[in-house]
C-alpha cells in the first residue's frame, strides 16, 4: 500500500474553521502512533514539540501552534491537542487494511491560521517518512552511545 491524501474540506462556522484530511498510510497503526503521539514523531514530519505529556490532560506546546493541554488520548488510536492559538488539533487513526492504516486529522480553529496547503505539505512529508524502509527511524537523528561502565578494576 502506498500513502495518500484525500481532498481536505473545509468548514466555516462563525469565526470557528475546521479542516478535515483524510490520510491513507502505508503502515499499521502501530507503526503510525509515534508518528503522532511522540515528540520525535512530531518533529520528523510536522512540527518540534517542547512538552508533552502522553496522558489526557498532559500539557503539551507544539512550536509554532501553541501551548495547552491534550484533551483526548487513547493510546495507538485518538491522539488530541487543544492549544492557544492553534485551536484543536485531533489524530484519529484505524486500521487501513491489512498493512495500512487510515488518518482521519481535524484541525478547529479560529481565524485564518491554519491553511490546507500547509497541512497537505505536512502529510506528504509524513507519507514519504512512513514509505521509506526504515519508517520513523530514518528521520531520528543519530543517538549518542549508551556511557560504558568500567568493569571492577578498569582504570578509567
Amino acid at each position: 500500500m502506498s500513502g495518500s491524501i484525500a481532498q481536505g474540506t473545509s468548514q466555516t462556522h462563525g469565526n470557528t474553521h475546521i479542516l478535515h484530511f483524510l490520510v491513507r498510510l502505508p503502515r499499521p497503526m502501530e507503526d503510525v502512533w509515534p508518528a503522532v503521539a511522540t515528540p520525535e514523531g512530531l518533529g520528523a514530519w510536522c512540527t518540534a514539540v517542547d512538552v508533552l505529556q502522553p496522558r489526557l490532560d498532559g500539557a503539551v506546546t507544539l512550536r509554532g501552534l501553541g501551548s495547552g493541554r491534550v484533551t483526548a488520548w487513547d493510546v495507538d488510536r485518538v491522539a488530541e491537542y487543544t492549544v492557544e492559538g492553534g485551536g484543536r488539533i485531533r489524530f484519529h487513526l484505524e486500521r487501513g487494511g491489512d498493512t495500512g492504516s487510515v488518518l482521519r486529522f481535524t484541525h478547529e480553529f479560529q481565524g485564518e491560521a491554519a491553511a490546507e496547503s500547509r497541512w497537505r505539505a505536512r502529510f506528504e512529508r509524513l507519507i514519504e517518512i512512513l514509505e521509506s524502509p526504515q519508517g520513523l527511524t530514518a528521520r531520528r537523528p543519530p543517538q549518542p552511545p549508551e556511557p560504558s561502565v568500567p568493569l571492577p578494576g578498569q582504570l578509567t
